[in-house]
This record gives C-alpha cells, sequence and structure tokens, in this order.
C-alpha cells in the first residue's frame, strides 16, 4: 500500500486522465506552499530520495500494472522538482517551468530518449530528469539573458 502511495505520488497517478500532468501539478504545489521546500538544499535532498526509492517503486509498480504504467507519476515529481531547482521563486517562472518540463516530457529529447527506452524503473524515472533539466537549463539561460528584475520592473 505504501509503495502504491508513494509510487502514484500521493495518489495522483490514479486520475482519470494525464495523471503526469496531474503528478506534475502535485509537485508543483507542494514546491510553491510548503515552507522552505523550494529551497535548492530540500528540494534537492527530496528529489535525490524521490529517485533512489522511485526506482524500485516504479518496477514493483510495473510488474502490477504494466510497462511505464501511468500510475506511476513519482517521476514526474522528481522531474518538476529539477525544473525548478536554483531557481527564483516566482510565479512566471513555476508556471514556465510547469509547461516546460511537461513538453520535455512529452517530446523526449536525448537523452530522455534513451533513458525512456531502458527497461524497469531505472528508465521510467530517468527520462523525467532529464526532462527537468532539460527545463531548467532552458530557463536559467533565458534567465541568463533577460535577468528577473527587469523583466518585473519593465
Amino acid at each position: 500500500m505504501a509503495i502504491r502511495v508513494f509510487a502514484s505520488g500521493l495518489g495522483t497517478g490514479y486520475s482519470p486522465s494525464a495523471s503526469g500532468t496531474v503528478g506534475s501539478a502535485a509537485a508543483l504545489l507542494l514546491y510553491w506552499f510548503i515552507p522552505g521546500f523550494s529551497e535548492p538544499i530540500p528540494l534537492l535532498i527530496a528529489s535525490a530520495v524521490c529517485l533512489v526509492i522511485g526506482i524500485p517503486a516504479s518496477a514493483m509498480m510495473e510488474k502490477h500494472y504494466g510497462q511505464d504504467p501511468s500510475e506511476v507519476v513519482i517521476d514526474e515529481f522528481v522531474g518538476m522538482w529539477l525544473a525548478l531547482v536554483f531557481l527564483p521563486k516566482a510565479y512566471w517562472i513555476a508556471v514556465a517551468a510547469f509547461f516546460l518540463f511537461r513538453f520535455f516530457d512529452i517530446i523526449k529529447i536525448p537523452p530522455a530518449k534513451q533513458f525512456d527506452n531502458m527497461k524497469g524503473g531505472t528508465g521510467i524515472m530517468l527520462d523525467d530528469v532529464a526532462a527537468g533539466i532539460w527545463a531548467n537549463v532552458l530557463l536559467q539561460g533565458a534567465l541568463f539573458i533577460e535577468p528577473l528584475e527587469r523583466i518585473l520592473l519593465s
């Protein structure tokens, strides 16, 4: 039971449709509303712990639900948090991170595509890690080109 609750992102993976999007939104809400959670250290620790536990948990869920089950969204939590880490906590950044993460998770540019082709929990988790990193890199680049202060003051 605990494995299902964890791997399904506190049950969000049982959403009747778009479970990945629902799981990503839940991860974003945790980031936004839990005091201190948006700081880099707690976010990285939570991501690392969920990744390490998520690999075997996803593999167990796969045995019950089939290959890369939609019920497993702990990978979306990790990917979403990696999309947000080291970025300023601002509404537009959180929204952009959400949409960019979902975009990269769906299109799966390398190395996400290669990870997605891997069997088991490792593949389930790592393609979302890659998508989160891609989203973060793109946002970091955008902020480097146009700093947040200038965006907010214009």
